[in-house]
């Protein structure tokens, strides 16, 4: 299984996925920090932020072959694995392990994506924040506050009066 993921690394900037086409890999992040984003009249919206140990691609491209509405970044220096989509349909063929596996941590993504929508809706900002530091305080250490703020759907400078407050 593992000639199947191809060790890859990526600079800090650099676009691994691209909005507008099909995403055809999927990348666990065993170095570094990666997110998803947006364009939406110009403003950049970050939806996803990760660390090591997770998987990251722009998932319902991946898995339905629609073209992609959102872009994969290197928020770091990143190591991956990457496993290209023929290769992923390949090792589901032919890995019940995988594909109970794949399904496993979709059903956490899913979970996950439900879990922020309604963190959206029932938490302030502050609170948002509160449990990102709580739940994900690698986040908070290692990415820059412009990506945070979006990520919990604030302005930066928002956020810096949250950080201030909580400080004091």
């Amino acid at each position: 299984m593992s000639h199947f993921f191809k060790p890859t690394n990526f600079s800090k900037g650099t676009i691994i996925e691209e909005e507008d086409v099909v995403a055809q890999n999927l990348y666990f992040v065993t170095n570094g920090f990666v997110r998803s984003f947006f364009y939406s009249d110009g403003i950049e919206t970050t939806t996803q932020i990760i660390g090591e140990n997770r998987f990251i691609t722009s998932f319902n491209s991946f898995t339905s072959g629609s073209i992609s509405k959102e872009n994969i970044q290197c928020l770091s220096n990143c190591e991956v694995l990457c496993i290209t989509k023929s290769d992923y349909q390949i090792l589901s063929e032919e890995s019940v392990f995988w594909s109970t596996f794949c399904k496993q941590i979709y059903e956490i993504i899913i979970s996950q994506n439900q879990q922020r929508t309604t963190d959206f809706i029932t938490l302030s900002a502050e609170k948002r924040y509160l449990k990102l530091m709580k739940e994900q305080p690698e986040i908070i250490q290692n990415v820059p506050i412009q990506y945070i703020a979006s990520y919990i759907g604030i302005k930066p400078e928002s956020l810096s009066r949250i950080r201030k407050k909580i400080i004091f």
